[in-house]
């Protein structure tokens, strides 16, 4: 079995409610089809067996569609799930599920919301921490990336102190290796990944961007989403 994947898969997904409003984002429909169920045939297909869900909002419908497909495409495969009783920010869900699911070693953390159309192998082969990053023309909506020559990851901007820029940019692809011994487990319940973790370091090991040269759609937009579905058509 390949080491756990924790997917993020607890937001409330308030910027796609305009088009898609009766289920969570995971479970948007492409063409007929739950985004999730893409993505879990992608990852699998890629060599990944092992996930855990990390849940909150409309958990109930993302649970319903893990058991229903028990039996077909994930017979197989490892499936856990955890709901959060209240929102834990992409930093405390995780620690949430280490303590929970007594995590001990490297583990893959990815979005459920992103498509990325490779890029598994190489980071489950890559030394941890390291972040997945994509270069894209229009950074506007995505934290930039700033990093030296040798990869070590040097600062972060947030997607709200970005301009639209025809400039290609190095971006949070949203996917992680990781390791349990990064997280205190004493820490706050309720924090941030992104912005409490990545930004402030791991105790002094160095976090290393890894460049992914990949197709890579955010669905959590309704433009995007819309673009997802018309190339999957």
């Amino acid at each position: 079995m390949s080491m756990n994947m924790l997917v993020l898969a607890g937001g409330f997904g308030t910027r796609l409610r305009a088009v898609v409003s009766k289920v969570p984002k995971s479970l948007a429909p492409v063409n007929g089809i739950p985004f999730l169920e893409l993505q879990l045939k992608h990852w699998i297909a890629q060599g990944q067996d092992s996930f855990i869900f990390l849940l909150h909002y409309e958990a109930g419908q993302i649970i319903d569609f893990l058991i229903k497909n028990r039996k077909g495409f994930l017979y197989g495969i490892s499936i856990e799930w955890i709901v959060e009783c209240e929102p834990l920010g992409t930093g405390g869900a995780i620690l949430n599920a280490i303590k929970e699911f007594d995590l001990k070693n490297d583990f893959l953390v990815v979005n459920s919301d992103t498509w990325l159309s490779s890029g598994l192998k190489v980071l489950r082969s890559a030394s941890s921490p390291t972040i997945g990053i994509v270069k894209v023309q229009d950074s506007s909506r995505y934290g930039l990336v700033q990093f030296d020559d040798k990869l070590k990851v040097t600062g972060f901007s947030e997607s709200f102190m970005n301009t639209t820029s025809t400039e290609e940019s190095w971006i949070n692809a949203g996917i992680y290796k990781l390791s349990a011994r990064f997280f205190k487990l004493e820490r706050m319940k309720q924090f941030s990944l992104e912005s409490d973790m990545l930004v402030n370091g791991f105790g002094g090991t160095v976090l290393k961007a890894l460049k992914l040269d990949v197709d890579f759609i955010d669905i959590g937009v309704p433009r995007d989403y819309k673009k997802f579905c018309d190339l999957r058509k």
